[in-house]
C-alpha cells in the first residue's frame, strides 16, 4: 500500500486552497468593496447566484477532503466505502479525496445518472 503523507499532504494543500476560494466568494457575496457606482453594483449582485453555486460547489468539496482526511486518520484511505475493495493509488493521485473505487463509482453513475467526479 502506497505511503498515505503524500496524500495526506495533498489534501491539505488542497484544502487550504478550497478554505481560500471559500473566504473569497463569501466576501464576493457580501458584497465588500462594493463599488460606489449602481450600475457596478447591479452587476455584481447579478453574480450572486454563480458565486452561491460555486460556494455549493467548493463547500461540497471541502467537505469530500475532510473525510478523506479522516479517512486517512483511521487507516480506511484506500478502501472503497461502497464495496470495501481497494481504491487504486492511480485514481487517489487524480481524485485524492474520492471514496470509491472506479467501478463503485461507475455503478453509481449510471445509476443515479448523475455526475459523479469527486466519487
Amino acid at each position: 500500500m502506497p505511503d498515505t503523507q503524500v496524500f495526506k499532504d495533498r489534501l491539505t494543500a488542497l484544502k487550504a486552497d478550497v478554505t481560500l476560494r471559500l473566504n473569497s466568494i463569501d466576501k464576493d457575496i457580501r458584497h465588500e468593496d462594493m463599488s460606489a457606482d449602481w450600475s457596478e453594483q447591479a452587476t455584481e449582485r447579478e453574480n450572486d447566484e454563480v458565486l452561491e453555486s460555486l460556494g455549493i460547489n467548493a463547500d461540497q468539496t471541502l467537505l469530500m477532503i475532510n473525510n478523506a482526511l479522516q479517512r486517512i486518520e483511521v487507516g480506511e484511505y484506500f478502501i472503497c466505502s461502497e464495496c470495501g475493495g481497494s481504491i487504486p493509488a492511480a485514481r487517489l493521485e487524480l481524485l485524492p479525496f474520492s471514496a470509491l473505487c472506479v467501478d463503485c463509482a461507475e455503478y453509481l453513475e449510471r445509476e443515479t445518472g448523475a455526475t459523479q467526479s469527486a466519487n
